[in-house]
């Protein structure tokens, strides 16, 4: 039995393999109401002790199609989700450094409780604090709704961010009754989970409440515009039968009617998500890669970086890919990118000439995607602060090989927590894992404790600069490489993304 004392009231954890773990602790009030499609407001106090040995609900979402396919029953959601979890060696006045790890999922699925997100080890071997959130997915936590309700709802479109600004700044408040230093916070995510990281990076209102950033597969490129948002906003009203700026229609709408009016969403583009934040003149005045070159995270550390074949968890299920033509790859890039997007293909082939179109489709999405805005995140802070860049790279066995090494491959080596429920069924069971796990992990622990991912386990690794773009890769055997693929990341100077 742990008590702790919050800002708004007293928690009770419980150890489990010499860690300390609270689940389930508010960090705002819930957001129904009239406080849906709000900015988050802050949790009520309570008298008593708060039972804090269960997780919440995850956020509300519709079934995720993996979920199903495996033949689980979809966990308890609700819009009432806005809770934490914290894993820590010690409830005392250590200061040690703060991990909080933003979970990903298109911005419509996931939550913090997944069994690879597990903190254990993290507080073990590194003597940090971890902290794993939920925030508003999907239309209850990205639609914009401030244009078409009078004002009403301003912020709507980025309430999932709001969200995690609420979280990071109830560690800055609690975290040092859980032995954590509010002045050492790191955030790290992958995909939407990283996403949100560097939006994070270029809100103004996120200055001051971390000091180092971890974008995994996802990066500040991933935004909507107020007129596009504005459109899928718009078709979503339409499907719940809500006339435009009828505000008590809407908040009147229940929760599975809201998830069941999402539209069929079909959007041109490999990097067109319905929901992600929005550039609202709100929460962000302007793109957060331009706030970031900028200067808006002046200070900050980053890592960042990216699987070398991510698409192929996306490409496998795409009914597309066994009869696709080069004109059908050139008809995709012109739908993500523009008409700059076209050349891509002709320079990517002309350096693999004996290669199928959809395996030339799954190298320029995943670069796209990925890797190309993980670089441009990396140039436009290397201005303001020391960054640094890798590369994982291991293929998993799993399937027959044929996903190699793909989107969320790394989330369990960077964690340690191979051993968690279903890592094992992605990334193979074979032993040569560990060691690249205790790689990743002690990276992320050093980037956490010190601003520096270098470690005795690593080759030497310089921070990220234009000139040489030196890149640790992880696999069976690290190594330092200078500018991977840079014939690849040149083919896309043109290409504005998104």
């Amino acid at each position: 039995m742990t008590i702790v004392a919050t800002r708004s009231g007293k928690v009770e954890g419980f150890e489990r393999d010499g860690v300390h773990v609270f689940r389930g602790i508010p960090y705002a009030a819930p957001p129904v109401g009239p406080l849906r499609w709000n900015a988050p407001q802050r949790e009520e106090t309570w008298s008593g002790t708060r039972d804090a040995s269960s997780f919440s609900p995850q956020s509300a979402q519709t079934e995720f199609a993996m979920t199903k396919m495996m033949g689980e029953k979809q966990p308890p959601y609700s819009e009432d989700s806005l809770y934490l979890n914290v894993w820590t060696p010690a409830c005392d006045d250590a200061r040690r450094p703060v991990m909080v790890w933003i979970h990903g999922g298109a911005f419509l699925w996931g939550s913090g409780d997944t069994p690879w997100y597990d903190g254990t080890k993290f507080a073990v071997h590194g003597d940090v604090v971890v902290v794993t959130i939920n925030y508003r997915l999907g239309p209850f936590g990205f639609l914009h709704l401030g244009d078409l309700f009078e004002g009403a709802f301003a912020g709507a479109g980025n309430a999932g961010i709001l969200d995690q600004l609420a979280a990071l700044e109830w560690v800055r408040d609690c975290i040092g009754a859980f032995g954590g230093d509010p002045e050492r916070v790191t955030v790290f995510g992958e995909s939407a989970g990283a996403a949100s990281v560097g939006t994070l990076l270029g809100t103004p209102s996120a200055r001051g409440l971390f000091r180092g950033a971890i974008p995994q597969s996802g990066a500040a490129s991933w935004v909507s515009t107020r007129e596009r948002a504005t459109g899928i906003a718009q078709r979503v009203v339409a499907n719940l039968g809500v006339s435009p700026g009828d505000v008590d229609a809407l908040l009147a709408v229940p929760t599975d009617a809201v998830l069941s009016a999402l539209p069929a969403f079909r959007e041109d583009g490999v990097a067109a998500l319905p929901f992600q934040p929005v550039v609202d003149g709100t929460v962000l005045s302007e793109s957060p890669l331009a706030a970031i070159a900028g200067g808006n995270a002046a200070g900050v550390h980053v890592l960042t970086g990216t699987n070398l074949t991510e698409m192929t968890l996306f490409t496998i299920a795409d009914p597309e890919m066994a009869t696709l033509t080069d004109d059908g790859v050139r008809t995709r890039l012109r739908a993500a990118f523009g008409e700059t997007g076209v050349a891509v293909l002709d320079n990517y082939r002309s350096r693999r000439p004996n290669e199928t179109p959809a395996a030339l489709w799954q190298e320029i999405s995943t670069d796209g995607v990925f890797r190309i805005p993980a670089i441009r995140l990396l140039e436009a802070q290397s201005l303001h602060a020391p960054v640094w860049s890798y590369l994982f790279t291991f293929e998993t066995p799993a399937f027959g090989g044929i996903l190699r090494s793909t989107h969320a491959l790394e989330i369990p080596f960077v964690f340690d927590n191979l051993d968690r429920g279903g890592a094992e069924m992605l990334t193979g069971p074979g032993p040569e894992r560990q060691a690249i796990a205790d790689a990743m992990h002690r990276a992320w622990i050093a980037f956490a404790r010190t601003g520096d991912p270098r470690h005795e386990g690593i080759p030497e690794w310089p921070s990220y600069e234009a000139e040489r773009r030196a890149t640790m890769r992880f696999d069976t055997t690290c190594e330092l490489v200078d500018d991977p693929a840079a014939e690849d990341r040149r083919a896309f100077d043109a290409v504005a993304i998104p």
